[in-house]
């Protein structure tokens, strides 16, 4: 028995609804992981996603900025929403879904982006990131009995040398900053992540999900970096059959500057 989850930082559901429907249509996920939805829950766009099959879908919005939400095709329990920083913000929701005899917990997550400046000093944002980061070194992947887990979203880092265009010349941009880095990467190994993007692709092959929209031709200069990451428990990773990234989905109509990613899973 198998099953797909995509997540897709959509910088505004409402917005972009057109695309999330054209992905949908072509790639058709079981769980589909947004971030950055931008919306309050009240005025979320329940109805599309729903026409398309996603009768089970929980949000975490506010107005404007930030907001993550799950919809997914089979039922959904047990959701809970951390406060990361205990600042109020929209940056996490969890749920618990069961397929082939298992009992799985789902997290999304949209980390902050930290702003231009990476320094804490001067850039609370920063400082705001790095605490953020911090603060997920205390999950991990076998935080509940006979419950495997997978975490999904924009974590806005790209840890790794091939994560990016140039390792050399971003080393000081802050998504690839090594105190960035080695915060990342140490959430994994404290939380016991498996990295499935990279089980699947060589740590040595370059690999991104975000184009920056600054590129006037973003599809020729190729200068993305891998911000967008599918995490799992040690038990799921065996059962990774592959991951999709539509690179080409970033240059759909009116598209976000990240592109979905979507791993599939047989049980």
């Amino acid at each position: 028995m198998g099953f797909s989850i995509a997540t897709w930082n959509i910088n505004s559901v409402r917005l972009r609804m057109p695309i999330v429907e054209q992905f949908v249509m072509q790639a058709r996920p079981d769980i589909l992981c947004l971030q950055e939805t931008k919306v309050p829950n009240e005025l979320f766009p329940y109805s599309p996603l729903r026409a398309l099959g996603y009768e089970h879908i929980i949000i975490h919005g506010q107005k404007g900025y930030h907001g993550v939400a799950i919809a997914s095709r089979f039922p959904l329990t047990e959701d809970h929403r951390q406060d990361y920083c205990n600042v109020g913000d929209s940056r996490h929701i969890s749920a618990i879904f069961e397929r082939g005899g298992r009992r799985i917990r789902l997290h999304n997550f949209y980390v902050p982006a930290g702003g231009d400046e990476p320094d804490r000093e001067i850039n609370p944002k920063f400082g705001h990131k790095l605490d953020f980061i911090e603060e997920m070194k205390r999950l991990h992947a076998n935080a509940e009995q006979n419950t495997s887990a997978i975490l999904v979203g924009d974590l806005n880092i790209a840890p790794l040398e091939h994560d990016v265009w140039s390792h050399k010349q971003l080393l000081k941009i802050v998504s690839h900053t090594p105190v960035e880095t080695d915060g990342l990467i140490e959430v994994m190994k404290r939380g016991a992540w498996l990295d499935l993007m990279r089980q699947q692709v060589p740590a040595d092959e370059k690999l991104y999900t975000w184009w920056s929209y600054r590129a006037k031709d973003w599809e020729a200069a190729d200068r993305g970096r891998r911000l967008d990451h599918i995490w799992s428990s040690s038990d799921l990773g065996p059962h990774l059959q592959r991951i999709e990234i539509l690179k080409a989905a970033r240059g759909w109509d009116r598209p976000s500057d990240h592109v979905p990613v979507t791993a599939h899973f047989d049980l």
